[in-house]
This record gives structure tokens, C-alpha cells and sequence, in this order.
């Protein structure tokens, strides 16, 4: 299963049946009890419009997690949303998409909600690696290849070639 945890939307790509959930990246959550109310479209709705006892929240600011327990209940929803509802049998290997400039601080953020959300192993790969694959560019060869990736909380520029990144830049800046 790959994931592009963006600030703005989260897409699930699954091998055999492409993309299959995209949906914005906001979650509800009763402050009572903890327990996620809404995610995704329905939970965007309810921005400013919820009593105190809910909050909404995007869990992801400038493409990395700003809150570790609304990014994994965020993340539980949508992977049990792409397995019909059910909880998974197994636990779901995961390839999930960061920023080249998030600190190690942030990854392991990442990786600590992906895990509680109910994945058994995480990876982590830079997004502008993703991007190029993603747009069939050919990033094995011995030649350079340059991406702009502009989303929703972050801009990533870069060169690759023979599968890495030769130079990289993540801006904190973006639509």
C-alpha cells in the first residue's frame, strides 16, 4: 500500500487497484472520549462549525506531522475505508511519501503513526522519488532528471538520477 500523507490530501494507492481512496486530510475527534468522529470530506465540513467538545483537525502542517495521535486515527480510518470497512486480516505494508527536508524527529513521527494506525512494516521514501516514478520518469538511468513536486504544504525540488536524489530541496512553501 502507498500513501501520500499531504498537508492538504491523503491518496492510498493499492498494487492491482490503483489509486483508491483520496480525500482531504482532515480528521473529527471527540474530545470526550478520543474517539474519531469524521475524516476526510465530511470532517472538512465541520471546520468552524463544531460545538467545544469536538475538535477538527489537519494533522499534517507543511507536509510533515504536527499531530502524532490525529495522523494515526486519521490514517485507521482510511486504511480500514480501503479494506470495506473491516479491519485488515494482516497488517498492511506501507510506503509512505515525506518530504527530502523533514528532520529525523519527523520521520519517526510518521512512522509512529502509520504503526498505530495498524501497519506492520513502514517505509519511507522521499516524495520527489515518488513524483518521478509516479510520472514515469526514468529514474535508474545515469541521467538527471528534475522534478518540482508542488503541494499542498510543501514544494520539493529535485535532480535525480541512478535511483536517488543528487540534489534536493523542500520548501515549506506551497499552494
Amino acid at each position: 500500500m502507498g500513501i501520500d500523507l499531504g498537508t492538504a490530501n491523503t491518496l492510498i494507492y493499492v498494487s492491482g487497484k490503483g489509486i483508491v481512496l483520496q480525500k482531504p486530510s482532515v480528521v473529527a475527534i471527540n474530545q470526550d472520549d478520543k474517539t474519531p468522529l469524521a475524516v476526510g470530506e465530511s470532517a472538512k465540513k465541520m471546520l468552524g462549525r463544531t460545538p467545544k467538545n469536538v475538535r477538527v483537525v489537519r494533522p499534517l502542517r507543511n507536509g510533515v506531522v504536527a499531530d502524532v495521535e490525529a495522523a494515526e486515527q486519521m490514517l485507521r480510518l482510511f486504511i480500514r475505508e480501503v479494506n470495506d470497512g473491516k479491519k485488515p486480516l494482516f497488517a498492511p505494508r506501507i510506503i509512505i511519501g515525506v518530504p527530502s527536508g523533514v528532520t529525523g524527529l519527523e520521520r519517526r513521527a510518521v512512522i509512529e503513526a502509520a504503526t498505530q494506525a495498524g501497519a506492520g512494516d513502514v517505509k519511507l521514501l522521499d516524495q520527489s522519488i515518488a513524483a518521478a516514478i509516479g510520472a514515469g520518469l526514468p529514474v535508474v538511468d545515469p541521467t538527471g532528471n528534475m522534478i518540482v513536486d508542488i503541494g499542498g504544504g510543501t514544494t520539493e525540488v529535485a535532480v535525480l538520477s541512478l535511483e536517488g536524489n543528487v540534489l534536493s530541496e523542500s520548501l515549506r512553501v506551497a499552494v
